[in-house]
């Protein structure tokens, strides 16, 4: 997905640039980049970090930059930030999200004169370097960001470096969100809060749905009000956030505790421990333990000092090679155990379905799963989770297509949460993962643990509902 860190200091703001930009690591897995606007102009640095850490990359820059603004980003595809001279002034820019008419969007400013592009590889066109030139085209930033923002199928959030300060932009349905913290003498700007509380930031204010705010040392001015209508991403919670975060002031730990114990109640079936898949099926599975008062335990413990995260990879082989190594095995928690454990999702399956077995080899006497969402069906049209996935990729379009001979048939119906269709498909999900048995969270359940109303988060990958 991507994110990033914004800040604006009567001193030196590299150091909080760099710590509050890796504090993003986990939502982006391909770059990493910052930008600093000094006396001598902009000093931008790119890396990839797709087998490494950022502040590995970034150790040997830091000498280089100097300045009191500054943007980083960490990116699961293009290059960021983008540096860009236009009659607005020069400027630096960095986003979040995806452009879904990307390709239409470039037709059209190809169709005016002096519009060009440069390519990535692959021929792709870089969609920051569109959005700049979106901007560019009218009189000042705020209207420029406002027609980008209105021009865009899917979402796109937006930290923009100037010389007088930082503008600092919402996507139009709130999908990302972006929140402004404040220390004396300096103000930031992040997608994760959780890059704030050990560089001494305390939040100021959480950006309404396509809401532009302008950042100086000396503090925050909103230039364009927030929008009413506001589809935050549930998926933030589950899966993406990291667990010290806050989004619309709701924690993620505290959600995820809230799946879990949701899952509980709804469940009798007999078992000896409660586990969760490293990382992100923790605070789920905490949250069923307590609410069950099962014990929790650790059959997996994670291996985190060498190998990366597990997605990152593009070839699916190396990806199941480095779940499997990562994981290692507690046999003594294991053998004659009947283990339920708690994700926060199933998406593919493929390697779910090998930990499941490596259960059973290592004795488990029965292996339950309780996911923290509903299973998904619809692939999502509306952030950058992963280019490649297709839905019907999705285990349960994969079931959907075994029982009907295709993947498109009935699909509300299978995304109801309830009735034959959907009995069948979850049916079909266990027994391809070799279950014992297999119950998914109720939709009605994750939005109360959010503690949002419906309206305003987007459910589309699990029941297809748009905004």
């Amino acid at each position: 997905m991507g994110g990033f860190f914004g800040v604006v200091s009567k001193d030196d703001c590299v150091n909080d640039l760099y710590f509050g930009t890796d504090y993003h690591s986990h939502l982006g897995t391909k770059r990493g980049g910052m930008a600093v606007l000094g006396e001598q102009g902009f000093k931008r640095s790119i890396h990839d970090i797709s087998n490494t850490q950022f502040r590995s990359k970034f150790d040997d820059d830091l000498p280089k930059f100097k300045g009191r603004k500054g943007i980083g980003v960490i990116s699961d595809f293009e290059d960021q930030p983008l540096i860009i001279n236009s009659h607005l002034g020069a400027f630096s820019i960095i986003t979040v999200g995806v452009v879904k008419n990307l390709e239409e969007l470039v037709k059209t400013a190809f169709g005016k004169r002096n519009i060009h592009f440069s390519e990535m590889s692959g021929g792709e066109i870089n969609p920051t370097e569109l959005v700049a030139t979106l901007i560019s085209q009218e009189a000042n930033f705020v209207d420029g960001i406002s027609r980008a923002q209105e021009s865009i199928e899917g979402s796109c959030s937006i930290l923009l470096l100037t010389k007088n300060g930082i503008y600092a932009a919402r996507d139009r349905l709130g999908r990302t969100p972006v929140v402004i913290g404040k220390k004396p003498g300096s103000l930031a700007a992040a997608f994760e809060t959780c890059s704030f509380p050990n560089l001494d930031y305390e939040i100021e204010k959480y950006l309404g749905p396509g809401e532009i705010v302008h950042m100086t040392e000396d503090g925050v001015e909103t230039l364009k009000k927030p929008g009413d209508r506001m589809q935050i991403c549930a998926f933030l919670w589950v899966y993406y956030g990291y667990p010290p975060s806050c989004y619309e002031n709701i924690n993620v730990e505290t959600v995820r505790n809230r799946c879990g114990a949701a899952l509980a109640k709804n469940d009798s079936t007999e078992i000896d421990v409660v586990a969760g898949i490293p990382d992100s099926g923790v605070a789920h599975a905490i949250g069923y333990a307590n609410e069950s008062k099962k014990p929790y335990q650790r059959p997996f413990v994670k291996y985190t000092p060498t190998w990366p995260r597990s997605f990152m990879p593009q070839d699916q082989s190396i990806r199941d090679l480095v779940a499997r190594m990562k994981l290692i095995p507690v046999r003594e928690l294991i053998q004659g155990k009947r283990i339920l454990f708690s994700d926060d999702s199933i998406v593919r399956g493929t390697q779910l379905k090998d930990t499941i077995q490596r259960l059973y080899d290592y004795g488990a006497r029965e292996v339950h799963m309780r996911p923290a969402c509903p299973p998904l069906v619809y692939g999502c049209k509306f952030l950058n989770f992963s280019r490649s996935r297709s839905a019907l990729d999705l285990a349960g379009r994969i079931a959907i297509n075994q029982l009907e001979g295709d993947e498109e048939s009935h699909l509300a119906e299978y995304a109801s949460g309830c009735g034959d269709r959907y009995c069948a498909m979850v049916e079909k999900i266990r027994v391809r993962l070799g279950l014992t048995t297999l119950q998914y969270q109720k939709l009605d359940d994750l939005i109360a643990a959010i503690g949002l109303p419906k309206e305003k988060v987007c459910t589309y990958c699990w029941d297809g509902a748009e905004a």
